[in-house]
């Protein structure tokens, strides 16, 4: 074998280059970090009643609906045209065929309710709700009503949907929303999966904490002393307020000198 032969051979290096390695971040693992950081938010309140969600915004009540009164019972459709509360489901129970609406747009404000008989939702002139119209006139619009997350129908007559106590058929017999005229609208309609934005750990906690916190991961310890900058926080709650807590923690970190970032 050859003095040549014997050299080792390997990656050829040029003047003034580092013959280290250089790491490199894969796009990959920064996707799945991301990905830990943020997970779909699961509607406990959704799971409960068979996948049908609770509709917060007008526009939401469209399409396959069911009106919601009390427990897990629902407005039920009768083949003589009237409405009853249907029995109590169990838990994670969708609404039954016979309670389950078509709803309608009119407006940015008012919506219709049409049966699995095809026909819509009126208000009769002594406030029994029946189901016998075949188009939607003024009698046949319904107006969902939300205040502090909860909602009411107002019908045609100003008065509100509810459930009479003594048969329980469907009525708008009242102008003002007591208890009994709380209802929810279900939609059972596929939504984008929400997700939510996981807090890093170090942000866990109040502002005191949210800064020993960040102090712990970036300062030098030479003398085995945390160094947090004693001055005020107020600056720092108006920074999270206004979206730059991450630079006002910068600035009090680099103050104390002991902060690698921050020379």
């Amino acid at each position: 074998m050859s003095e040549y032969d014997s050299v080792r051979r390997g990656k050829l290096v040029l003047k003034g280059e580092s013959s280290k390695g250089h790491k490199r971040k894969h796009k990959k693992e920064k996707k799945e970090k991301q990905e830990k950081r943020r997970k779909p938010r699961i509607d406990e309140d959704a799971v409960k009643h068979g996948g049908w969600w609770q509709c917060r915004k007008v526009e939401e009540i469209t399409g396959s609906v069911a009106i919601q009164f009390g427990e897990r019972t629902y407005v039920k459709a009768l083949d003589n045209g009237l409405f009853t509360l249907g029995a109590p489901h169990g838990e994670g129970d969708p609404p039954a065929p016979e309670e389950i609406l078509t709803a309608f747009a009119i407006n940015d404000t008012k919506v219709s309710f049409k049966s699995g008989y095809g026909k819509y939702l009126k208000v009769e002139k002594d406030g029994v709700v029946t189901g016998r119209s075949d188009a939607v006139g003024a009698m046949e619009q319904w107006e969902p009503v939300f205040e502090n997350g909860r909602m009411a129908l107002l019908g045609a007559n100003n008065c509100f949907m509810s459930i009479d106590p003594e048969d329980d058929a469907v009525v708008a017999l009242r102008k003002k929303v007591g208890d009994a005229e709380i209802a929810v609208v279900r939609s059972c309609a596929a939504r984008e999966d929400e997700e939510v934005d996981v807090k890093p750990a170090e942000e866990m906690g109040d502002l005191s904490q949210v800064e020993i916190n960040y102090v712990k991961k970036f300062q030098k310890f030479q003398d085995k002393k945390l160094k947090v900058n004693s001055e005020d926080r107020s600056e720092l709650e108006r920074a999270k307020t206004e979206g730059y807590l991450h630079e006002a923690l910068l600035d009090r970190r680099s103050k104390m000198k002991a902060d690698r970032y921050c020379k």
